[in-house]
């Protein structure tokens, strides 16, 4: 990357009332471009950085049918394509176990045209038997990324199926043990997979969660996946978030380009200072985050610093925002709400209401779903979130956008109602 720092803008309505403690800020974040002069921490990334392990489910059910296989081989072949030459990389077989394919040593191997090939040589005799432990095929991607000097580590989890043969928790303790050594993006083939499964995988590894119904939309998902990986500049990056003395920092959420919680995920920097992980970062990639904070009530007319954000890489600060708290008796200023906070609370109380009513269908609550489905009509409506509310309008019937006005479809295709799930925490940007 270039450029010496991350851009960091702060949205807000810094006034509040008289007694007034919370304050609400949007804060958007822009990487540097890739262009002009190499800064240092922020310089383009060797290939040697990088290291890629991609995860196929190989158990049984892939068999059925046979093209979930036959495809599951092309997209993977398809991904190593656009692995750049000088990356480490892999290929690991989920069954109940999980077995290193390529190398067959459980290291990894460097990518150039000899590699690759030997690679998609093994990834077309690839062949579905046994059952499936995804836990199992987390620690194996994590024991082989720690062969690799790569600090940007990515992996690809595929699977067709549900976490079958290891209990509930032993995938939990496997994801939180690999928090921070990669991020994984998932993908469910078919329908036959629990989206809140993936869903926990990739929100604890900072990737993504899609369905891909159709196992002919793979190899083109798979290389848009790897494309994406390979556009990454610069790995574990924090955004820190310092505080007052006797605030309380009550949330910090991604907001785009999905709503993800990350306040949970706090490590401790300094007295008053918190890390937030957000992954690795592309160049010029922008991304929102809504903090909230809750500090002291002060008198009218007075001014306080309630946040100060940054972006953290290693133990180098880059970019930052104030978020100040202002107390009027003006109670035009104090009750005017941001548009950008306004926008993105729409957005996660929309991905909210999606997951809330998808759930109550499905233990036949319709009077419950029906109204968090309309309530989530209306927000895709008021937010211009146009992309979901084409996947709405396949569970319900759209009597009246505006109101929520809707009616439960009686037959919902399973990909339909997978895909409104899945997507429900993408967002789209207010226009400002």
């Amino acid at each position: 990357m270039s450029q010496a720092d991350f851009t960091v803008e702060v949205f807000q309505n810094e006034y509040l009332p008289e007694g007034g403690r919370d304050v609400n800020a949007i804060v958007t974040v822009t990487a540097p471009d890739a262009t002009g002069d190499q800064a240092p921490g922020l310089g383009a990334a060797e290939e040697t950085t990088r290291a890629e392990i991609i995860i196929v489910d190989c158990s049984g059910s892939m068999e059925y049918p046979h093209t979930k296989i036959v495809q599951a081989r092309a997209a993977t072949a398809a991904a190593i394509d656009v692995i750049h030459d000088g990356v480490a990389f892999a290929l690991i077989a989920g069954t109940e176990v999980a077995r290193p394919v390529f190398p067959a040593d459980g290291r990894l191997a460097v990518a150039d045209a000899t590699t690759k090939d030997a690679a998609k040589r093994v990834a077309a005799q690839l062949n579905p038997s046994g059952g499936t432990a995804m836990g199992t095929w987390l620690r194996l991607a994590r024991q082989m990324f720690t062969t690799s000097s790569a600090s940007l580590r990515h992996a690809i989890l595929l699977t067709d199926g549900r976490n079958e043969h290891e209990p509930p928790a032993q995938l939990t303790a496997a994801i939180t043990e690999c928090e921070g050594a990669y991020s994984c993006d998932c993908r469910g083939v078919g329908t036959d997979w629990e989206v809140a499964e993936l869903r926990r995988i990739a929100t604890g590894l900072l990737g993504t969660v899609d369905i891909v119904a159709d196992p002919a939309g793979l190899a083109a998902d798979f290389e848009a996946m790897m494309q994406g990986a390979m556009g990454k500049q610069v790995a574990n990056v924090a955004l820190r978030v310092w505080t007052p003395q006797n605030a309380e920092l009550r949330f910090v959420k991604q907001v785009t380009p999905t709503v993800d919680d990350l306040t949970s995920r706090r490590s401790q920097a300094g007295p008053q200072a918190g890390d937030y992980p957000t992954g690795a970062w592309g160049a010029g990639e922008s991304r929102d985050y809504h903090v909230c904070v809750r500090v002291p009530a002060a008198g009218i007319g007075q001014e306080m610093l309630a946040a100060r954000v940054s972006l953290v890489v290693g133990d180098a600060v880059h970019g930052q925002g104030l978020v100040r708290a202002i107390w009027t008796d003006d109670e035009a200023l104090s009750t005017r709400i941001n548009a950008n906070v306004a926008h993105f609370t729409g957005q996660a109380e929309l991905a909210q209401a999606i997951q809330d009513g998808l759930e109550a269908r499905k233990r036949g609550d319709e009077d419950l779903a029906t109204a968090k489905l309309g309530r989530a009509v209306a927000l895709a409506e008021q937010s211009g979130n146009e992309d979901t509310a084409k996947l709405l309008a396949k569970v319900v019937d759209v009597v009246d956008a505006a109101t929520g006005t809707v009616r439960l479809k009686r037959k919902v295709d399973d990909a339909d109602e997978m895909a409104l799930d899945t997507r429900s925490t993408k967002t789209v940007r207010t226009k400002r």
